[in-house]
């Protein structure tokens, strides 16, 4: 190798990037994207041979079920076990056990980035599909695409309800938000500063994959990514990316996009950042996050500076409008109203708030305690690198909403639990219950009906 390019690579290893990104310094554009084109098949086979691995795919709705406009839920653990291992049996071990013995579910284990080496963002195709039709704007990305199947992704688009007008019910007009439409369809129910902050939520900036750079991962000169292309109408669409404060880049988590839903209510916000309020948090994905904590990157590239004052308390004060959807059996403290809900949503609150212990975090009205909890999961499993992520300690996570949770799959902070009911089987195992399989299925009802 020569040596210019071995400093490059040594500065990759450093910086945490990838070898591409450091190859990419040595190539002009046309000869990056022939490369990387031909390097993604390849990438592509190994991430769906590993969720093949990991999880039963198949689309199996769940009956009666459904998001807040309609969408089937999927039913079922879908996390896979070791061969000849029930999860009662599973259960029976000790975390030294299931350690030793190397069988804790692969489902289980932090799932990689799309391709994880490389990182970025990454869209799921109904998203890019729209973004295109409405804005002529392109997110695909030519070197890799996204990996979960549409059945287990939040509905698309998203309802938008919002708190000072809750008796408008869901204003998204079954549309998705852009910048094409944003005016039309909020100029009568908001104020010209909340809609000025909206209008910065759906207006793209340079981002490391995407800009008008010749190591980009789209084909032409790219205008960039908005907010609201990974919360789409303030919500989720499941895309994905790679943290961009941890390093070296194989402990660099997946990040599962949360729902902007109850902002107003939150007081942590990054999935372990821990940043006290979402002005930090906004001003903070513009100046590091869109560049993986590169500033070199960022300058190049062409970061935005927000103006704290007006900008960033404007696109702030938008995302504080955003509410939970309707929750019709909830009370006003939160909890199952008796004459509304069934027997096994009664059963599955009692087990929350009791044997499941899930309410020692997840506190009502909300079903959050605004604090950061370390579940200590690598008690569990030896270290092992996957995919080009390695397993190890995940370190203190903060404590999401459960208000709304059936609109958001898949679970957990890198989306390694694709239903509610794997998240029980998860949980189950990490605060050791002995849950049984009736009280399973009661928790999962309950949480449906949050």
């Amino acid at each position: 190798m020569p040596a210019l390019s071995r400093i490059h690579w040594l500065a990759a290893a450093l910086l945490g990037c990838s070898a591409l990104t450091a190859l990419a310094a040595d190539e002009d554009f046309s000869t990056l994207t022939k490369r990387l084109q031909a390097e993604k098949p390849k990438f592509s086979k190994r991430q769906q041979a590993l969720l093949a691995e990991r999880y039963d795919l198949a689309d199996r709705p769940a009956n009666g079920t459904v998001m807040s406009r309609g969408k089937p839920l999927q039913d079922g653990v879908r996390v896979r076990l070791p061969k000849d291992m029930t999860w009662d049996k599973l259960a029976a071990l000790s975390p030294e056990e299931i350690k030793e013995k190397q069988l804790w579910p692969a489902g289980f284990l932090p799932l990689p980035h799309p391709h994880h080496e490389a990182g970025g963002m990454v869209f799921p195709q109904f998203l890019i599909e729209e973004t295109r039709r409405q804005t002529d704007r392109d997110l695909t990305r030519f070197d890799l695409d996204f990996d979960l199947p549409d059945h287990f992704l939040p509905e698309f688009p998203a309802p938008i309800y919002l708190t000072t007008r809750p008796d408008l019910g869901d204003v998204s007009q079954g549309k998705l938000v852009t910048l094409v439409n944003f005016n039309e369809l909020f100029k009568d129910i908001l104020n010209p500063k909340q809609l000025e902050g909206l209008r910065l939520l759906v207006t793209p900036f340079p981002q490391q994959q995407f800009n008008a750079t010749e190591d980009r991962r789209s084909l032409k000169a790219h205008p960039g990514v908005a907010c609201f292309d990974c919360h789409a109408n303030g919500h989720t669409n499941a895309s994905t990316h790679t943290v961009g404060d941890i390093r070296p880049n194989e402990h660099r988590h997946r990040i599962d996009t949360p729902s902007l839903r109850g902002v107003n209510i939150q007081r942590l916000f990054g999935s372990q950042r821990a940043m006290k309020n979402v002005e930090d948090f906004t001003e903070f994905e513009q100046r590091g996050a869109y560049f993986d904590g590169i500033p070199a990157d960022a300058t190049r590239k062409g970061t935005n500076i927000l103006e704290r004052g007006s900008q960033v308390h404007f696109m702030a004060e938008f995302q504080a409008l955003l509410d939970f959807p309707p929750a019709p059996k909830l009370n006003l403290f939160g909890q199952l109203n008796p004459a509304q809900a069934s027997a096994g949503e009664m059963r599955g609150q009692e087990i929350f708030f009791g044997k499941g212990q899930c309410a020692t975090c997840h506190t009502p009205p909300y079903y959050t305690d605004n604090l950061m909890h370390n579940l200590k999961v690598e008690r569990f499993f030896k270290e092992v690198t996957i995919n080009g992520r390695k397993a190890s300690a995940d370190g203190p996570i903060k404590t999401f909403p459960l208000r709304g949770i059936k609109d958001s799959p898949p679970y957990l902070h890198d989306d390694r639990l694709l239903t509610l009911a794997d998240t029980v089987e998860f949980f189950n195992l990490v605060l050791e219950l002995q849950l049984n399989e009736q009280e399973k299925q009661d928790l999962v009802a309950f949480m449906r009906a949050l």
